[in-house]
Order: structure tokens, then C-alpha cells, then sequence
């Protein structure tokens, strides 16, 4: 049975939902919904869909069976209810919104509809991360001790001044930490665990935001790791997101989206190796590798066939979330903040 698809947004990363959705099979993309009605328009034309003017149009539209939400972040949450309510599955972007409130809203409908919701937190989905993360649960890096991340990329002036919503309050929900920096917490989570208490400091540094471009963290783990944190776009001119995990067993070093090294006290040589996508994310916002993006893609395309919750669901797209709100108030309170859990 093939399932009829939703875009909504006509950004670049609705450019690169369509490009997953038409390398899916079972999928059909039948509509496709922004402000941008030029953009729209083309990406329709391009995968032979219907341009829609906005989001009430596209979720009433049929055939329709589930959305991709591409839009600004602080509308994920209500273009994703009014989906929900019209009993169509949602798969969002990160972040799930831009405020646990309001993913807590997105939720609830969702659940209360019956009806899927994942999101689009394609690490989970690297097949180096996959291996790493079985490792991990097999106690390959024994108690874990500490964690490094650093995400310091760049982006240009024109990257922000050029959109009506990137480095806003409203539709970004801040900068580099909530857009940028966003995967990396949500990897620290799902390998290492969730997080306790944070304290973090963060500045405009480069970019003329009214948000942060510049976020630096020291991170309490529940299971007594520690960790650091640093997410820029002000780090000309970009490099490689590089995360280290230390444990009483050893250590892995991943880069971007590959494993450099694991260096454990019981080798496991199928851990490192494999070659990195061609998404030049340290200092581009384009994403040219789909692979990513597809494979969280198919796995939410077999959730809703199983009837099964996807590999990264609302409460898993919330927990970042929630850390992300942590750091921002202990950045604004210049004091410790204790995690919310939920």
C-alpha cells in the first residue's frame, strides 16, 4: 500500500525531506506547503505534487497520510497538532519545538489521535552510531566517566541576516546550541545517558543575533559521568563535529558521523573505519547526503505499518529538548540548573 506524503516548508530542508521521501519506496509525495510560494511551487513541480499555500491547506488535502515537517522550529509543534488532528502521522525536524511546553502539546494530541510521531535525528541512524550504541549497552566502554563535544562550526553573516527566523527567540528558540549543537546533545543522551545538572555560559559573539552564536557547558550525568559542551557558528572556517567518550574501559572518538577511534581495553575493531557522508555541515546548512535522513525516514514508514513507536519518538525528541532549555536558563541565571525530567 503506498502512503501519500506531505512537505511542509519550502526551505532547503524540505528540498532534502522530499529527496528521502522519493528515495523511500512505498511513498508517493502529493503536497507540498510554505511561505515561500515560488520555492513551493518548484519543489512540487519537481516530484510531480500539488503546491498548497500553507499548512491548514496542506493537512486537509487528499490523499494525504502522513507530514514531514520542515518549517521554522517554533511551528513545529502547532502545524504538527493540526496534522494529528486531521489523523495524519507526523514526522518532524529537529528540534521537536522550540519549548518543552509545547512539545508536551504535540504529544498529547499525537498520542490522543492515534497517530505517529518521530523526528528527524538522523545520528541514530549512522551505522557506525548504531554499532557503538549496541557496544555501549553491552558495557564495551564499562562506567562511563566523561564526555567532550564540541560543535564548532561556522556560518556566515548572511546565513542569519538573509532569514526572517534563524537566530530568533520566536522561530529558532536561540542559536547555535538549539540549531546547530542539537544533534550532538541528542547523541550524548542516547549513548551516554540522560543528564542531571548543567551549567553553561553563552554570548553573541560574532554573528548580530539576538541569540547565542557561542554556548560552552559543563554537564552532570545521572549515572555520575561528567561532561563539556561547545556549540558554535562562529568558528571560521567550520570544522568537523568531534565527540570523545571516556568510560573505566577505554575511549572512542567519533567525528562527524564516524568513529576515529576506540581505543578499549578489549579491542572491538568492527567499531572504527567507516567512511563519513559528504554533508559539509561544519560550515554549510546544505545537506547533500540523504542517506541520513532516509533511513530515519524508513523507519518511521515501518513504524506506522508495525504499529510501532519509531527509533526516535516525541518522548525521545523531547529529551534534548529539555537539556537544551537547561543550559539556556543556567546560561541566562549564570548559575547551576537542574534537568527536568518527564
Amino acid at each position: 500500500m503506498v502512503l501519500h506524503v506531505g512537505i511542509l516548508g519550502g526551505g532547503g530542508i524540505s528540498e532534502t525531506h522530499a529527496r528521502a521521501a522519493y528515495e523511500t519506496f512505498g511513498l508517493r509525495i502529493t503536497a507540498v506547503a510554505g511561505q515561500n510560494a515560488a520555492r513551493v511551487k518548484a519543489l512540487a513541480d519537481r516530484f510531480g505534487a500539488t503546491a498548497l499555500p500553507d499548512a491548514e491547506a496542506l493537512v486537509r488535502h487528499r490523499p494525504l497520510d502522513l507530514v514531514l515537517v520542515g518549517s521554522p522550529s517554533g511551528l513545529h509543534a502547532e502545524q504538527g497538532i493540526a496534522a494529528a488532528r486531521q489523523g495524519l502521522h507526523v514526522l518532524t525536524e529537529k528540534p521537536i519545538d522550540v519549548s518543552t511546553a509545547r512539545a508536551d502539546a504535540l504529544i498529547a494530541e499525537c498520542e490522543k489521535a492515534g497517530v505517529r510521531l518521530g523526528l528527524f535525528f538522523q545520528d541514530r541512524f549512522a551505522p557506525a552510531f548504531v554499532r557503538l550504541k549496541a557496544a555501549i549497552d553491552e558495557g564495551a566502554l564499562g562506567r562511563p566517566l566523561l564526555a567532550s563535544a564540541r560543535v564548532k562550526w561556522w556560518r556566515p553573516p548572511e546565513y542569519y541576516s538573509g532569514s526572517r527566523w534563524r537566530g530568533t527567540t520566536g522561530l529558532d528558540g536561540g542559536g547555535a546550541l538549539i540549531n546547530q549543537g542539537i544533534h550532538t546533545v541528542d547523541l550524548l543522551l542516547w549513548l551516554f545517558g540522560d543528564v542531571r545538572r548543567v551549567f553553561a555560559r553563552a554570548a553573541a559573539s560574532f554573528h548580530r543575533i539576538e541569540v547565542e552564536d557561542t554556548l560552552v557547558a559543563t554537564l552532570e550525568f545521572a549515572n555520575g559521568a561528567l561532561g563539556t559542551l561547545e556549540a558554535t557558528t562562529a568558528a571560521f572556517p567550520g570544522y568537523p563535529r568531534q565527540v570523545e567518550l571516556t568510560g573505566s574501559e577505554g575511549t572512542v572518538v567519533l567525528q562527524q558521523d564516524r568513529i576515529v577511534a576506540a581505543d578499549l581495553r578489549t579491542p572491538r575493531p568492527e567499531l572504527v573505519g567507516e567512511a563519513a557522508n559528504a554533508n559539509p555541515s561544519a560550515h554549510s546548512p546544505t545537506v547533500s547526503d540523504v542517506r541520513g535522513h532516509r533511513a530515519a525516514l524508513e523507519d518511521f514508514v515501518a513504524a506506522i505499518r508495525e504499529g510501532r513507536s519509531p527509533r526516535c519518538d516525541g518522548r525521545e525528541g523531547r529529551r534534548s529538548l529539555a537539556l537544551v532549555e537547561a543550559l539556556y536558563r543556567s546560561a541566562r541565571e549564570q548559575a547551576p540548573v537542574v534537568v527536568s525530567s518527564q
